[in-house]
């Protein structure tokens, strides 16, 4: 098996922190904030959110149960 970049130069990837400055640093973990506080506030919503869903499946859990019922 022959390595496919036999031949080509090609130049090494910078690591996590290669030739970034602390301003791009600073950017890179204010957006990262911004995104898990944004992340949180939509689990939460969708926590708060998910028992509406609940509360219907049981209503139409309980008029299926209804409606074959035997008289």
């Amino acid at each position: 098996m022959t390595d496919v970049t036999e031949g080509q130069d090609v130049p090494p990837r910078p690591g996590p922190q290669g030739d970034i400055s602390p301003e791009e640093v600073r950017e890179h973990l204010r957006r990262r904030a911004i995104f898990l506080r944004e992340l949180a506030e939509a689990r939460e919503l969708r926590r708060r959110v998910t028992p509406h869903r609940s509360r219907r499946a049981r209503i139409h859990a309980a008029l299926r149960r209804r409606t074959f019922r035997i008289n």
